[in-house]
């Protein structure tokens, strides 16, 4: 194969100094890298003009057959631009960091009584939001604290909408039932404030007027508020107190580190809001890009700040770097405390290198006894299982799990809706997901797996087989995961084409704990599914089929008669009495529900 040519200075000459995105490409016209620039001219120059580049853009640059460059008004816009057009055309030499899941929040919904919630994704313009934090577990240890102090509702609208008395969370002390009117919406307004404060990292503050609520009630003889309003200050500097490493200075920091251990780079991520150390998160480049840690850094920023807001402040190592984002405010630790946090960091990345190193290694394990196991040619580095969930036939679902080089793949899992087939009928289920699934893989539209997981017995294993030789597919590999005796787990049974006797492998082998841990999440999968699927069908009220009740009708007749049972007890006069809701379509609504 030759090498590619790339006529570097003729193209030099006709770059632009406006800034930019530029693109790598190889002979065959695939992208190798995408990058921004102040200036194009001098950015592209350095790569040409320059010596003593990484390992990986040396490689990179002896591919390199064309460029294209996109020039824009300004260099956000090029930051902008460079960051989707790495994720859509994922180029082989760009250090692509992407998380399944955004990061989480808490929120406060709007409205009169606002709600407290965990929340990941979009944000709604109605809501306010803290954050991001590192998982959800420091979410939800946030969210209890916030209501076991300040008593807000946790609970959704439509039950906050529709109760009658106050639910168990008020009984255990961790609501004040504005449901039932049991604080004003002043009080809850003031409760809210407080809580918002506290969690901006005013923590000082909130303490302060607690304290001064308090004095305020002993002084009017109020010792029982005053009493409630003792605890809530206790409560919260118990919190404050368990803080391992916390700041008086209610800083907002992030500290970003890249190591490279054992030849892999991790860029580790720590988070500090109000002076509060609330964890890291460790990420890893996709495809195992081999970089070294100022680049890894680089990339990283870049990337994740596209998406998400900085703080005043971030700590970097390595430092200094050639390349930031125009807006960060970056540099080296400058106090003891700040020394801390970048120490955690970086001893946090080298865990989460070893910690990966040592599940690789695990599941490498796993993969070749499971291939010795079924006398596989080779290791099997995509598995799919399929499972099919329902309840006497209702609300059939079938579940698809992925698991590659030995972890499941989430963002690959597909759930499918069974229709058309006589209710409880598994095999002609089983017989549909995997049409469906594996259409396209038939005809060359997508790759096949490397072994198939059909959870059930030989008639299930059976259709599967009949589904694949009707595709073309007759040499994809499959087993059969067979429920043992008494469905105990690890007396399970495996089923595999081309084998007239089932296998049963010992407990204690490792393929066979990889194909137990496939099989249930498929099962946990298809019943979370099912359960979604048919809970949607029963909590349909009859409302929503009668013509000219739309959702602020049907919640009025709801609040109004406490429920639907109410609603079909109510004579035509009884729901005209309902504001909105006129003769006409009372008697509508009284003939659609009978």
């Amino acid at each position: 194969m030759s090498k590619p040519t790339f006529d570097s200075k003729a193209f030099l000459v006709t770059l632009t100094e406006a800034p930019g995105v530029y693109r790598m490409l190889a002979a065959d016209g695939a992208v190798l890298y995408v990058g921004k620039a102040k200036n194009l001219k001098k950015r592209v120059s350095s790569y040409f003009q320059k010596t003593g580049h990484s390992p990986r853009i040396a490689l990179m640059l002896q591919q390199v057959a064309g460029m294209e460059t996109t020039a824009t008004r300004s260099e956000a816009e090029a930051l902008i631009l460079e960051n989707t057009l790495i994720k859509k055309l994922a180029p082989k030499y760009n250090i692509l960091f992407r998380d399944d899941k955004s990061y989480p929040y808490i929120g406060f919904s709007g409205g009169e009584f606002p709600r407290l919630f965990y929340h990941r994704g979009a944000f709604e313009k109605k809501s306010h939001y803290f954050g991001p934090f590192p998982s959800g577990l420091a979410v939800r240890a946030g969210i209890q604290m916030v209501q076991k102090t300040f008593l807000l509702r946790t609970c959704e609208e439509a039950v906050f909408a529709h109760r009658s008395r106050p639910c168990l969370m008020h009984q255990i002390g961790r609501c004040k039932a504005p449901c039932v009117g049991l604080v004003s919406a002043t009080d809850y307004a003031a409760d809210v404030r407080l809580a918002e404060l506290f969690l901006k990292g005013r923590h000082a503050e909130v303490i302060d007027r607690l304290m001064q609520q308090m004095e305020s009630e002993s002084a009017v003889l109020r010792f029982e508020q005053a009493a409630t309003l003792r605890d809530q200050i206790q409560a919260l500097q118990a919190v404050l107190h368990r803080q391992y490493v916390s700041s008086t200075k209610d800083a907002d920091v992030d500290i970003v580190v890249a190591v490279v251990e054992r030849g892999e780079l991790c860029v580790n991520l720590a988070l500090v809001r109000g002076g509060l150390h609330l964890g890291d998160r460790a990420h890893f480049p996709q495809a195992g890009v081999k970089a070294e840690a100022a680049e890894g850094l680089a990339a990283f920023l870049t990337q994740h700040y596209a998406e998400q807001m900085p703080p005043p402040r971030v700590i970097l190592d390595p430092w200094p770097l050639e390349e930031i984002p125009a807006d960060l405010h970056c540099g080296a630790p400058r106090n003891e405390m700040e020394r801390a946090w970048l120490e955690m960091a970086l001893n946090n990345a080298r865990l989460a290198v070893t910690a990966r190193h040592q599940a690789k290694n695990r599941s490498l394990g796993r993969l070749e006894a499971l291939r010795a196991a079924l006398d596989l040619p080779e290791v099997p580095r995509r598995v799919e299982c399929f499972d099919i969930s329902h309840t006497m036939g209702e609300g059939t679902v079938a579940s698809c799990v992925v698991c590659v080089d030995g972890s499941m793949k989430k963002g690959d899992y597909r759930r499918f809706n069974i229709e058309g087939i006589q209710p409880g009928d598994d095999y002609a289920a089983m017989r549909q997901v995997l049409m469906r699934r594996y259409e396209k893989v038939g005809t060359g539209e997508t790759a096949a797996p490397d072994l198939v997981l059909i959870d059930g017995g030989k008639g299930q294993h059976g259709v599967a087989r009949e589904v694949f030789a009707e595709l073309g597919l007759d040499h994809l590999a499959s087993a059969g995961v067979a429920k043992g005796e008494a469905r105990r787990p690890g007396l399970e049974t495996l089923l595999l084409h081309g084998t007239p006797e089932p296998l049963q492998l010992a407990m204690d082998n490792p393929g066979f704990h990889l194909i137990q841990e496939i099989r249930d999440e498929a099962h946990r999968f298809a019943i979370v599914g099912h359960r979604a699927r048919r809970a949607k069908v029963r909590n349909r009220s009859a409302l929503e089929d009668v013509a000219g009740v739309g959702p602020t009708r049907r919640r009025k007749l709801l609040a109004q008669f406490g429920g639907l049972e109410g609603v079909k007890a109510a004579t035509i006069e009884d729901l005209c009495r309902v504001a909105g809701i006129s003769r006409v379509l009372a008697e509508a609504i009284h003939k659609g529900l009978r």
